[in-house]
């Protein structure tokens, strides 16, 4: 284990790219609404307008990467952790086959609802928490913990993407998208103006031009990342799953989890639309159990008893049918023969 001092480094540093995007906003906030609005823009009803229609974009801008940074990520339930004893059972075991019969054995005892596999068909175990991972869920070695429905780390919010913060990290998104659009824009007329003039040892003319520099870079880069999780969301895919598709009894299958695009959005948004742009929590389920347009029928006994009694019917019906068949063309043969 890693001395205590070093540990301290290492968990200070990781807040360097948090402390810089919020460095960013703070100055942004004072280019745009200080040197702009109050000291560059002559029109009174331009710079209410500006300032009316700024605020509420910050604030939702703010709001959303806060939520994306302080909320806690989701953990897994007690009951998917071994007992000591089967967990060092496990580690002990070299044979393959005999760890997968402890791991299905303990998630058929223990009834856990986990339909993701690995390639050997055993449910997926993690050896750092010693637990069986529920399904969409991934270890994140930053964090030191396995991680519901676990999209990625983010070094910008220092944080864990998944269950918990996704709708507050896709909102993040959109709303710095929008907010780096909005300061572009309204920013130009002067950029142009205060370009065309040549640069002088004006400091407030530095900060608007810097602030339009600024919020066009950023708005680049936010356009692909944003779009990107739109993807995501509407195909109902984490990003780790778009680079390895997830494993059900059936094999894998990348678009496992998609319900349609509508019912995909509303797992992540949630069915009350007045909140879905709205930095609050309201997503779908638990984190643990996800619908699923793949059955598998280990975990779920009475649907394969339905199946194997569809199944047994059918052969039933086709075994009467024939008989009843037979039966008729003896019936016609006799006939025909007495004739």
């Amino acid at each position: 284990m890693a001395p205590t001092a070093i540990r301290l480094c290492c968990a200070a540093f990781r807040w360097t790219p948090v402390v810089f995007i919020s460095a960013i906003v703070v100055w942004s906030y004072y280019a745009y609404v200080i040197q702009m609005c109050i000291l560059t823009v002559d029109s009174v009803t331009e710079k209410v307008l500006y300032l009316l229609l700024y605020h509420p974009l910050l604030v939702m801008f703010v709001w959303s990467y806060g939520k994306t940074i302080f909320t806690p990520v989701g953990t897994v339930p007690k009951k998917f952790y071994l007992p000591h004893q089967d967990a060092d059972k496990l580690m002990r075991e070299t044979n393959e086959e005999a760890q997968k019969n402890i791991l299905i054995e303990f998630a058929r005892n223990s009834n856990l609802p986990v339909q993701n596999r690995t390639h050997s068909g055993a449910p997926r175990y993690c050896e750092k928490c010693r637990c069986i991972k529920p399904d969409r869920c991934h270890h994140c070695s930053v964090c030191g913990t396995c991680v519901l429905k676990m999209d990625h780390h983010c070094p910008w919010v220092n944080n864990c993407v998944g269950f918990t913060t996704y709708k507050f990290f896709v909102m993040f998104l959109g709303y710095a998208l929008v907010y780096c659009i909005y300061v572009a824009l309204t920013s130009l007329k002067y950029f142009i103006s205060f370009w065309s003039k040549g640069i002088n040892h004006n400091m407030g003319h530095f900060h608007v031009l810097f602030l339009f520099f600024v919020a066009v870079m950023f708005g680049i880069s936010l356009i692909s990342l944003f779009g990107y999780h739109i993807y995501l969301t509407v195909k109902n895919r984490s990003t780790l799953e778009s680079f390895r598709s997830p494993i059900f009894q059936s094999g894998p299958d990348k678009n496992g989890f998609s319900l349609g695009k509508y019912n995909n959005f509303i797992e992540i948004f949630g069915e009350n639309k007045k909140l879905w742009f709205i930095p609050v929590f309201t997503s779908s389920g638990d984190g643990v159990t996800y619908p699923t347009r793949t059955v598998d029928l280990d975990s779920d006994g009475l649907l394969a008893d339905r199946q194997r009694w569809m199944e047994e019917g059918d052969l039933d019906s086709n075994i009467t049918n024939g008989a009843n068949k037979m039966s008729s063309s003896n019936q016609n043969l006799i006939t025909s023969l007495q004739e």
